[in-house]
């Protein structure tokens, strides 16, 4: 892997950059933007993505270790396959793009929010997702075991690999056409009621 790369990004417009196979070992994107940026098989260690807004950019097969997201906004960005192991994603806000294959397993996730992302057999077991909004995500087969999906907003959302009976769910809102669903997981026989 080349040379660390630890520089100071904050504020800074990064536009359509181009890096593979890199390591941004505490580097800082505090307030940065990127827009149709392209990082390939990179690992981001320590790096603090604060304020930072990323637009139609691409971060493939990354691994995000021990980063921070506050207040971070991804749009119409692709995530594919990309890994994120003991991050903060406080007030993390991600507007369209794909997130498919992304393992985000045991990551605080309360209170952000993903409308309208594509996260096919993305991993989220064991992720506390309280309160997060999950609206019109297309999440089939994905990975929710022991997810605590307590007060979250998943109306909208294909959620076929959730197994109610392993995941918490209290106080989830949810949509009728999911209502039905959930009811027929758990074996219940929904039929409209008889004249």
């Amino acid at each position: 892997m080349p040379l660390a790369i630890d520089t100071d990004f904050g504020g800074d417009p990064l536009g359509a950059v181009h890096h593979e196979d890199q390591l941004f070992d505490g580097a800082d994107f505090v307030e940065a933007t990127t827009e149709g940026a392209t990082f390939t098989n990179c690992v981001f260690r320590q790096v603090r993505f604060n304020a930072s807004t990323h637009t139609s950019s691409t971060f493939t097969n990354c691994q995000f270790r021990s980063c921070s997201f506050f207040d971070a906004t991804f749009a119409g960005c692709k995530l594919l396959g990309s890994t994120f192991q003991d991050c903060t994603f406080d007030l993390l806000t991600v507007d369209g793009g794909d997130w498919s294959f992304v393992s985000l397993v045991r990551a605080p996730l309360a209170g952000t929010t993903f409308t309208g992302v594509r996260m096919r057999e993305a991993d989220l077991s064991s992720a506390t997702c309280a309160g997060t909004t999950l609206s019109r995500c297309d999440i089939g087969g994905g990975a929710f075991i022991n997810t605590n999906l307590t007060d979250a907003d998943l109306r909208g959302s294909t959620l076929d690999g959730l197994d109610p009976l392993e995941a918490t769910l209290e106080g989830a809102v949810v949509d009728l056409p999911q209502a039905v669903w959930f009811a027929e997981a758990l074996g219940l026989d929904v039929r409209p009621a008889e004249d």
